[in-house]
């Protein structure tokens, strides 16, 4: 079994992904912590509490960070138009959800969970790393205790989609994001350069809901102006970023990856920018040196990646 907390900040593809982490029998969700990013952290965490309670998931929600690492970065606008101002796609989802949050902030969660299961826990966080920036802070041992980490986010051979050369969760907090490239755990990093190729269309959403009934209907409803929102880009149909992250941790074979020092670019005009010196490539001294050798994935098997999401959320894998 993965044991896993899901770092997010839900978000359309987010809520296919925490579908997806639910219902795959290998997976065993400890936790959602939640982060602001594509809404407010108050929206985020209302978020998943509604999707905890409509897909009946016992795990707990932990309520996480609200501002950036650096909390002198200025907040950018949230990103309405993507995924509607309720982060949901504008569905119609209570203003309130009657369900606790874990009464730890979520960094805390995190700290917590990694050291009762020492060597077991993976991190998959879909949105701004902040908050695995702020457990990493508080007790930088955790690096070590970890099986891994597993991020959407960036991008490398291929253009970002907030500035020509950044991807938004990384754009939306550079500096967290380097502070765990840096770090001595391994990090996988699913970015663009996989996640842009990955796409659903509607058809296939539509086919999906009709045989998985409610549930995946309550998730092809919320995915519509998503869809909508993609036509510059995709054919009818949506790019399932946060997905192919979680896919990563029970297939990694459906992916190809180089490996390499990471480092993200704090200000200026490619704020944001994740660079890999891949490892054997030579270079005069910098910035790159005697840093842990990360992973990058830079091709994916999409149809096979699709397939696998809807079989796990029609429930059709079995352990």
């Amino acid at each position: 079994m993965h044991k896993v907390i899901y770092d997010t900040d839900p978000g359309v593809d987010d809520a296919m992904a925490l579908l997806f982490l639910h219902r795959h029998p290998g997976i065993d969700l400890l936790g959602v912590t939640t982060v602001f990013g594509n809404a407010s952290v108050d929206t985020t965490t209302r978020n998943a509490l509604f999707l905890k309670r409509e897909w009946n998931i016992p795990c707990p929600v932990a309520r996480g960070a609200s501002v950036t690492f650096d909390p002198s970065r200025p907040e950018r606008p949230w990103p309405a138009v993507v995924h509607g101002h309720n982060g949901l796609g504008d569905i119609d989802v209570p203003e309130t959800i009657d369900l606790p949050t874990d009464p730890r902030p979520a960094y805390q969660f995190i700290i917590d969970t990694v050291r009762a299961n020492p060597g077991e826990v993976t991190l998959v966080a879909v949105g701004r790393m902040t908050n695995l920036a702020l457990a990493l802070k508080h007790d930088p041992e955790i690096a070590s205790l970890v099986k891994g980490v597993v991020i959407m986010g960036g991008n490398f051979y291929v253009p970002g989609n907030v500035s020509p050369v950044a991807e938004a969760n990384i754009h939306g907090d550079p500096e967290a994001a380097d502070f765990i490239m840096k770090a001595a755990w391994k990090v996988v990093v699913v970015g663009l350069d996989v996640t842009s190729v990955t796409t659903m269309s509607r058809g296939y959403l539509a086919d999906m809901a009709k045989a998985g009934g409610p549930s995946v209907q309550l998730l092809a409803d919320l995915s519509q102006s998503y869809i909508d929102f993609y036509k510059h880009a995709v054919e009818d149909g949506m790019m399932v970023h946060d997905s192919c992250a979680c896919v990563y941790v029970v297939a990694p074979e459906l992916f190809d990856t180089i490996e390499g020092s990471i480092r993200v670019v704090c200000g200026g005009i490619a704020d944001g920018q994740t660079i890999i010196k891949q490892d054997g490539r030579r270079f005069p001294p910098g910035d790159w040196d005697n840093l842990p050798s990360q992973i990058a994935c830079t091709g994916i098997r999409s149809q096979q990646v699709l397939d696998l999401i809807r079989d796990v959320i029609l429930g059709k894998v079995k352990h």
